[in-house]
């Protein structure tokens, strides 16, 4: 495994010292990268200047490549320091996750460092896909006699494999499983606070204890609304916190749940941000309301991913300038990682594999189940 350290650990050892004492990774087992990475992150808040890194949404499963955040590139002069990506297969209600890994090995390769979050099907749905679905009981999930559990581990294995192909790729991972679990959009939302936890820390031992994933870092990203923390697995399964928000306007009042979760002992970041609302933005926003947003209501922020489509930086207006501000991390500003390539991915090096995701076939239009409903209020 590439190693983030030394000059990470050194990089971070004054601004940690600045912020306090820093918490150790929620998996005691975690790698040196990982642990390294996440201290650069509790270290962040301490930071004078370059202390909110920059993050993009490339695509899910099948489309997944450096299109997207190419195109942020190429419109700012910046790479974000964070690329995102899906291992939903929305085509065969399942999971994809060697074309997103393959994007994720290829931009780490290039400095940059990588989130996963997974649109997962429903175990309990005897088709497949579900995304959707109501009614699910999520104990069945955890009765080790269901056929519902069955599928679970299943899937549970599925994900594994692929978080397993990226640590054996030397890639520290966000991990963000069952994002805007507070919302009643998907499958696993607004269910049963204490049964959720359990099933929360149940992938937890699962990935960490049974499967050895010492890469993860992981991320607990509810919807902006006013239970923010109901469904907190505890300080020990969660290591990053953030909102998912769809809005033009940054503040507390269109912004809901960000004291709560500042509260936690964990760096805080927006884990999705889109203007305009969860469906059609008109792709016109001044991305500088976004940082004038989080200096002025939500100074913990040090982290955002902004969706693709027309809600990323691609597309919208003054993203320019949000990426030269000071306050901003992008690629270029990370402290350095080992850009070595991992003798197992094909002996080929991280700018050929990212050029190879460059040339695919068109991607379909954006799928957006990520977002839940818009804000009422505007």
């Amino acid at each position: 495994m590439r190693i983030f350290a030394p000059f990470l650990y050194v990089s971070v050892l004054a601004s940690v010292a600045l912020a306090g004492p820093a918490s150790e990774p929620a998996n005691a087992k975690a790698d040196a990268e990982t642990r390294a990475l996440l201290k650069y992150f509790q270290g962040l808040s301490g930071s004078p200047a370059r202390r909110i890194v920059s993050g993009q949404f490339a695509n899910f499963g099948p489309w997944a490549n450096l299109r997207q955040i190419t195109a942020v590139s190429e419109k700012t002069g910046h790479w974000p320091a964070i690329l995102g990506v899906d291992y939903a297969n929305f085509q065969k209600g399942g999971l994809e996750t060697k074309k997103p890994n393959k994007a994720a090995i290829a931009y780490w390769d290039q400095g940059g460092l990588v989130t996963i979050t997974a649109h997962l099907y429903n175990p309990a749905n005897t088709n497949g896909g579900g995304l959707r679905d109501k009614g699910v009981d999520l104990a069945s999930l955890l009765s080790p006699d269901s056929d519902s559990h069955r599928r679970w581990m299943h899937e549970l294995d599925l994900l594994a494999a692929g978080l397993k192909e990226l640590d054996d790729a030397g890639v520290v991972v966000l991990w963000r499983p069952f994002h805007e679990m507070n919302g009643g959009w998907f499958w696993w939302g607004a269910k049963d606070p204490e049964t959720f936890i359990k099933l929360w820390r149940q992938m937890f031992d699962y990935f960490t204890q049974t499967k050895g994933l010492n890469n993860l870092l992981w991320v607990y990203g509810p919807n902006q609304s006013t239970n923010p923390v109901l469904y907190y697995p505890g300080d020990q399964y969660v290591d990053l916190v953030g909102l998912d928000a769809y809005t033009d306007f940054v503040d507390q009042k269109h912004i809901k749940g960000y004291a709560e979760l500042a509260a936690l002992p964990k760096p805080f970041g927006f884990t999705e941000f889109g203007p305009h609302g969860a469906k059609d933005p008109p792709g016109d926003y001044d991305y500088t309301r976004f940082l004038a947003g989080i200096r002025s209501d939500f100074p913990a922020a040090c982290f955002f991913m902004c969706w693709n489509g027309k809600w990323s930086l691609a597309e919208n207006n003054h993203t320019r300038q949000l990426l030269d501000d000071p306050l901003i991390v992008n690629r270029a500003d990370l402290p350095a990682h080992n850009l070595s390539v991992h003798s197992g991915v094909s002996g080929v090096s991280g700018a050929v594999r990212g050029a190879e995701l460059l040339v695919r076939p068109a991607d379909p239009p954006v799928h957006t189940p990520a977002a839940g409903p818009p804000n009422a209020e505007k």
